[in-house]
């Protein structure tokens, strides 16, 4: 009886110290593996140069973001075409800087049945009182001020569009990359399994699972291979690029969690160079400026007048000359008449004008008002959702990534001893699945975040040139 007791006190005491080993085993393998993905999150989020990304990115002669922004600077057909507007805006300030042109009336008449004739030039010449002309040359300059601030504007939008467009191909490339790895680690399972099943040592059921799953992997990669090639269409759309031309992508998305300047620092920025708001004042001046035009209008005006005449008239009788003989009864006249007209606003004023030039400066008030409370809430919403993408892709990247991958390498080492079953290794491989996927979309959101950053602060960095 002894000697069974302690038979028995031995064997719970190996068996604790196998369990004590087993959990000093497995929560050491863990922790390497935190590790090791740790290390490596980065590494999965580097492309290299695999042959299924070759026809998407090339880390050598490939476009970086900033090339390719600035290739849409000149090839975007919106930005040209916003361009030639204001190239035309430029041209209307000469415009407004002439002055008004003379005009010339030529006039004659001819007695009916008689020898009377005349012929009349006059010409007058607008002064343009009141300070009409400098007026005109101030409101056409503001409008070229607007088109300049509303071009940068523009500017300032497509490079955040392709920005976030950039970087979408770019989170599609590495999904698909991770996909087209997953297959051909699935296609290397699948031939274990097979050999597995006519060894014996496997159920023909594992083998049929298998197959599903690796098929189901292979249509997902088909399914990512087709969006990536849709973001590039996208890309290439928006940078001014022909569908068919080659275009192949170089970078990355590290420096995601770099220090930014103080929400406070980027609000000052953006109020005193976001482009929008720069239109909007510009707005505002261009107001004041058609009130003063309005009301140059509406004060006196004159033209300067000159004109000849030269008139032949006589009558049909005889007269005696100088010479004391009989002569006809006809004469030239010639005239030279000289005055000012004078416009005389004494019933239109144009008030109406001014009014309305009044409330448009009023409203243009309002919405610069406007405008820099609204630059002041997206800046801040901008970090707000900044911290957060950014908070969630490191809970990715530390807690959640590395964790599933070591899970998923036990699951499938518990499966190869027998311990689990293929659906429990297929189970867990799609929620690995799941992770990485979503690792990559908290990548991308913390990569846009940024761009909306830059965006909504007006930041030099957004454009390049």
């Amino acid at each position: 009886m002894k000697l069974r007791n302690a038979i028995k006190q031995g064997w719970r005491l190996a068996c604790a110290a196998l369990a004590v080993a087993l959990m000093v085993t497995q929560y050491s393998g863990l922790a390497s593996a935190q590790t090791v993905n740790a290390a490596t999150s980065e590494s999965r989020l580097a492309l290299d140069a695999r042959p299924g990304l070759a026809l998407y990115v090339d880390q050598a002669g490939g476009m970086t973001a900033d090339e390719v922004v600035a290739y849409a600077l000149e090839h975007n057909g919106e930005l040209i075409a916003a361009r030639k507007e204001l190239a035309a805006a430029r041209a209307l300030v000469k415009q407004a800087s002439l002055r008004a042109n003379p005009t010339l009336d030529v006039g004659g008449s001819k007695q009916v049945n008689g020898g009377d004739n005349s012929v009349m030039v006059s010409g007058s010449l607008p002064l343009e009182l009141g300070g009409r002309r400098s007026t005109r040359i101030l409101v056409a300059e503001r409008e070229v001020e607007m088109r300049e601030a509303a071009f940068a504007d523009r500017e300032r939008a497509l490079a955040a569009e392709v920005r976030a467009k950039f970087g979408e191909a770019l989170a599609g490339v590495y999904k698909l990359g991770f996909t087209s790895d997953l297959l051909s680690t699935e296609e290397r399972g699948y031939r274990l399994v097979v050999a597995r099943v006519l060894e014996g040592r496997s159920a023909p059921l594992e083998q049929n699972q298998m197959l599903v799953e690796v098929n189901r992997i292979r249509s997902m990669r088909e399914t990512e291979d087709g969006k990536v090639q849709v973001a590039m269409f996208e890309l290439r759309n928006a940078i001014g690029m022909e569908p068919d031309a080659p275009l192949r992508l170089r970078g990355d998305f590290t420096g995601l969690v770099d220090n930014l300047p103080p929400v406070e620092e980027a609000t000052r920025l953006a109020l005193s160079s976001r482009p929008d708001l720069l239109a909007a004042r510009v707005a505002e001046s261009l107001a004041a400026a058609q009130i003063e035009q309005a009301r140059a209008e509406g004060r006196p005006d004159a033209s300067v007048n000159v004109g000849y005449q030269r008139m032949s008239s006589g009558f049909p009788v005889n007269g005696i000359d100088d010479r004391g003989q009989l002569a006809p009864v006809l004469g030239t006249f010639h005239t030279i008449t000289a005055g000012v007209s004078i416009n005389l606003p004494v019933r239109n004023k144009n008030q109406g004008a001014i009014e309305a030039a009044v409330a448009q400066s009023e409203a243009a008030k309002s919405r610069r008002e406007f405008a820099e409370l609204t630059v002041r809430r997206e800046v801040a919403a901008a970090y707000a959702r900044y911290t957060s993408a950014a908070r969630a892709m490191e809970i990715y990247r530390v807690g959640v990534e590395g964790q599933a991958d070591a899970n998923l390498k036990v699951v499938q080492k518990t499966y190869e001893l027998g311990a689990k079953t293929l659906l429990d290794y297929i189970s867990e491989q799609r929620r690995f699945i799941e992770v990485e996927n979503s690792f990559i979309d908290a990548v991308l959101d913390t990569y846009r975040a940024r761009v909306e950053i830059a965006r909504a602060a007006g930041s030099p960095e957004l454009i390049k040139k």
